[in-house]
């Protein structure tokens, strides 16, 4: 059997999975913070005796994009957006640390400063951030947490971690939708990183281009299978020629 069915099985199944790339990046184009995760082909030779006339397709992510997404104004005193490449520390549900471009922070029950879907937001310390009961909070530019509580003058309590994205030191994202480094250790702190309180940061997923792609995607597929069926009935006819001349 010609083995242009290899070929074709591989180019669908790198079809399928940039289909579900830009299926994922869809499906969070209204997500806060939300960094669109970028895909793209490679080719591979098919390893062997011979000649190498056969190249197959993969599909690789290659990390995400780093442009801001838009700004959102809310004015909601624990949002926050950061500036730049600055980033701001969580702990993961692995315990460890980890990196987030959402800013819309709440306080649990117990007075916790977490993140909209309840991870720990970290200080510049490292550790977990608490708030004083009742207190009224502010978020300056550099991420100091200043608490006031009725009748009491107002008391930094603690700055948030913001750490900064490098090119000796970029983030990857993870399986839990978080940010880290290569190694897996700690960014240190940016003294120089900024906020802006009562903002927010959009997706910077461009739903336009993301359905444009699937479109081709879906396309680059049906041409896969339509390869698969003319080796199949390539097949037939060669199996009725030998049987005609036996």
């Amino acid at each position: 059997m010609d083995r242009i069915i290899y070929t074709s099985m591989t180019g669908a199944n790198a079809s399928m999975q940039r289909q579900a790339v830009l299926a994922h990046n869809l499906a969070n184009a209204s997500t806060t913070g939300f960094r669109a995760e970028m895909a793209n082909f490679r080719a591979v030779p098919m390893q062997g005796e011979g000649a190498k006339t056969r190249v197959f397709a993969l599909e690789a992510t290659s990390g995400h994009r780093s442009a801001a997404g838009p700004a959102q104004t809310t004015g909601r005193p624990l949002d926050a957006m950061a500036v730049g490449n600055a980033w701001f520390a969580v702990q993961g549900l692995d315990g460890t640390e980890a990196y987030t471009r959402a800013g819309d922070f709440q306080l649990t029950a117990q007075g916790q400063l977490v993140t909209g879907n309840g991870l720990a937001v970290l200080s510049d310390g490292g550790a977990p951030i608490d708030v004083p009961q009742g207190a009224e909070l502010v978020l300056g530019g550099d991420g100091t947490l200043t608490a006031q509580l009725p009748g009491q003058p107002a008391q930094a309590i603690a700055r948030l971690k913001l750490a900064s994205e490098t090119a000796d030191t970029p983030l990857q994202r993870g399986d839990d939708g978080l940010f880290r480094t290569a190694g897996g250790e700690p960014l240190a702190q940016d003294p120089n990183a900024q906020l802006r309180a009562g903002m927010l940061e959009g997706s910077n997923v461009n739903a336009v281009e993301c359905m444009v792609g699937m479109i081709a995607a879906a396309r680059q597929f049906e041409q896969q299978v339509k390869l698969l069926q003319t080796a199949e009935s390539d097949d037939k006819s060669a199996g009725r020629l030998l049987s005609l001349t036996a």
